[in-house]
């Protein structure tokens, strides 16, 4: 999948992690220049991802995206290179699981700050520039767990299900400028985070998934690049599930 005329400028926030690494190799290799953004990591850590991703076109930025000030750094200093950004693609995301009744407020608004207040600083920043051009992709990445819930994860589903609400709203606003505005929904995925799963309770959730295993980061990435197309010119507002069946609805 080519990434069409010339070489567009891809930002990946959430860079470092499992699914924002894996995206960002797939759209290098698809021909994008790409801007890793990150929380600024130790030295050891950049080393590995500057390892992993080899000699791909792939560059880092720090950036707290639940920071509004810290978004319109960002931008300024891409704005100063000369910069544009013709696909941003929001996967960083964090959670502070916990039932309701023993949640804090701290715990609601650190998710709310960087799952859904990100993506609304990072979209605000950039959609304006795609749509002067008259091109532009936002993948948002949500989850499963947004459209069925998950025990302890009332912060996160609410995170997570309001941002396809923002999605569609927004592809709404900006379709006839052609720009695309979309989200991904992942299942469970081979991240750290399901890596610390109990074994016995890994093997319950492959039992339940009619795939007959749980997701890679590399299925993830394919999905964005997919979205991430110019020929998906005419995909918009929608939630594309990859969760190997786990949830399914018509």
């Amino acid at each position: 999948m080519s990434a069409g005329a010339g070489a567009r400028t891809a930002l990946v926030t959430g860079g470092l992690g499992g699914i924002g690494r894996a995206t960002c190799e797939r759209l290098a290799d698809d021909g994008f220049q790409v801007i890793a953004a990150d929380l600024a990591p130790d030295a050891a850590r950049l080393a590995a991802f500057r390892a992993a991703t080899g000699d791909r076109a792939i560059g880092f930025e720090a950036v707290d995206v639940g920071d509004p000030e810290a978004c319109a750094a960002l931008a300024a200093r891409l704005q100063a290179r000369g910069v544009a950004v013709d696909v941003l693609v929001n996967a960083a995301g964090i959670t502070r699981d916990v039932t309701l009744r023993k949640m804090d407020p701290a715990q609601w608004r650190e998710v709310m700050q960087v799952n859904l207040d990100g993506v609304f600083h990072l979209c605000r920043l950039f959609v304006g520039g795609m749509c002067d051009r008259g091109h532009g992709r936002i993948v948002n990445l949500s989850s499963i767990v947004g459209q069925t819930g998950a025990f302890g994860q009332s912060n996160y589903a609410a995170a997570k299900a309001g941002l396809h609400g923002f999605t569609m709203a927004l592809a709404r606003e900006v379709a006839a400028r052609g720009v695309t505005v979309n989200s991904i929904s992942p299942g469970y995925v081979d991240t750290p985070m399901t890596q610390a799963i109990p074994d016995a309770v890994r093997e319950r959730i492959v039992a339940g998934i009619p795939a007959g295993r749980i997701g890679q980061p590399a299925d993830i990435a394919r999905a964005v690049a997919f979205l991430c197309a110019d020929e998906a010119g005419y995909l918009t507002g929608v939630n594309l599930p990859v969760n190997g069946g786990l949830f399914m609805a018509g």
